[in-house]
């Protein structure tokens, strides 16, 4: 198919989902199956090709969220079953001030998810935004989008996440000058989108905390946890994940400490370990039998599964798109015009993430395609930052309904899928365009 073609099938894919999900109100994961069924038969993938694609989507997708999620969700049952999320968020509000937590909590994202994934982060964080709501009775957003500003922010601008790391790589960007300059693009656009626009809002859009994800009944006849044992539940498995990841930066390939840090810090490992301690330290240590932290754990699990398969969907969903060559052809299609190297590379990295979804893919696909236009010339180590920066920027806007990120914030926030557009969608395109106007700025003295 030409490149024409193609950006046709893109906009028929998305219209037809949201005619599926808003309009027919059919349900989202058989309409996100559907339009990937439709979009392959007419992208050109064989028919004998078209299920193996849509496995691969699904099982690419769920083979390592599915994981994630699990023992994340057990994390956060014991929290809010043991009174740890409650103990943390009295904490954060005396600590900082009903007026102060959004910001607190924003900084709390951007900092944790500079480690980690978006999605650990997210997981990880998410009881302590429920308690919060629920303790001041304001709307989840107030709360919710200041801390997943952050946590998005941190994931496509800041190492050592995957999609910065790989752009600076391709493009031979110092990781340095990537670090300085994604804080200083970061900051500003996490305060605009997660502070500004997330109070902005909260004020039109009530948003009660989800009843079936969220239950604030403790045992009263149990002691509580305290501040620092609810906390060290969350800190540890970051702590691990970072341990890994600064053992993968900055030891070399044969030191004898390498393979076994790197798998401590393994999200998969870090989440086991920290899913026991909490038994201990939100269960067993309080009183609990073990029958009881298992039934506590198991009811965890019970949400779960309609976040997985909705989740799984959408990467069946990316994953048609990337078959059918869409993400490649709009971005080819961008790169023959004549624009600047950052804006180029900022539309680029918007062009597949709206075709394919995923953040990092987007990044790695856009530097791929700048990555022959900067060998060709002579640049700076500053404006190949900011022109790895001006990638992440764009393909952090725009979040839609073929990015996984779209289905598990909608799922865990209980959001329509017509408010997650106005909620998440908006929201990320503040970043992505906020982040876009700084390095346009700083382009002008690097």
């Amino acid at each position: 198919m030409d490149t024409l073609a193609l950006t046709g099938l893109v906009l028929l894919a998305v219209a037809v989902l949201l005619v599926l999900v808003l309009l027919v109100r059919l349900h989202a994961f058989v309409a996100l199956l559907l339009t990937s069924l439709l979009v392959a038969l007419l992208g050109g993938i064989p028919p004998e090709r078209v299920a193996d694609v849509l496995r691969e989507g699904m099982g690419g997708t769920l083979g390592y969220i599915a994981v994630v999620i699990g023992l994340g969700a057990m994390i956060g049952e014991l929290l809010q079953h043991s009174g740890g999320t409650a103990c943390i968020a009295r904490s954060l509000l005396d600590r900082f001030g009903e007026r102060r937590a959004p910001w607190a909590l924003a900084l709390t994202g951007f900092l944790v998810a500079i480690p980690v994934f978006f999605d650990v982060a997210l997981i990880l964080l998410l009881p302590l935004v429920y308690s919060l709501a629920h303790r001041t009775g304001r709307s989840l957003l107030y709360y919710a989008l200041p801390l997943a500003a952050g946590i998005a922010v941190a994931h496509s601008f800041v190492p050592p996440t995957p999609g910065p790391v790989a752009v600076a790589g391709l493009l031979g960007a110092d990781l340095g000058w990537v670090v300085l300059f994604g804080a200083i693009v970061g900051l500003p656009a996490t305060v605009l989108g997660g502070i500004v626009f997330g109070r902005w809002m909260a004020a039109r859009l009530h948003v009660p905390v989800p009843a079936h994800l969220f239950d604030e009944a403790t045992d009263e006849t149990r002691p509580l946890p305290s501040f620092l044992q609810a906390l060290s539940v969350i800190l540890v498995p970051l702590a691990l994940i970072l341990m890994g990841t600064a053992a993968g930066a900055f030891l070399p390939e044969d030191h004898a400490l390498r393979p076994p840090l790197r798998l401590l810090g393994h999200p998969f490992t870090a989440l086991v370990l920290g899913t026991l301690l909490a038994c201990y330290l939100l269960g067993v240590r309080l009183g609990y039998p073990m029958r009881t932290v298992q039934q506590i754990t198991s009811k965890a699990l019970e949400p779960v599964g309609l976040i997985l398969l909705v989740t799984g969907a959408g990467g069946v969903l990316s994953r048609v798109l990337v078959e059918t060559g869409v993400g490649q052809a709009l971005a080819e299609q961008l790169a023959a015009s004549r624009l600047p190297l950052v804006v180029l590379a900022f539309g680029i990295a918007l062009a597949a993430r709206v075709a394919q979804g995923s953040a990092t893919v987007s990044m790695v696909t856009a530097a791929g395609l700048i990555a022959p236009v900067v060998q060709t010339g002579s640049y700076s180590q500053p404006l190949l930052a900011l022109t790895t920066l001006a990638i992440a920027a764009g393909a952090t806007a725009c979040s839609h309904v073929n990015d996984s990120g779209f289905w598990l914030v909608s799922r865990y926030l209980d959001l329509s899928e017509a408010d997650t557009l106005r909620v998440w969608t908006v929201l990320e395109t503040i970043l992505g365009v906020s982040g876009l106007i700084v390095v346009l700025l700083l382009s002008l003295v690097v």
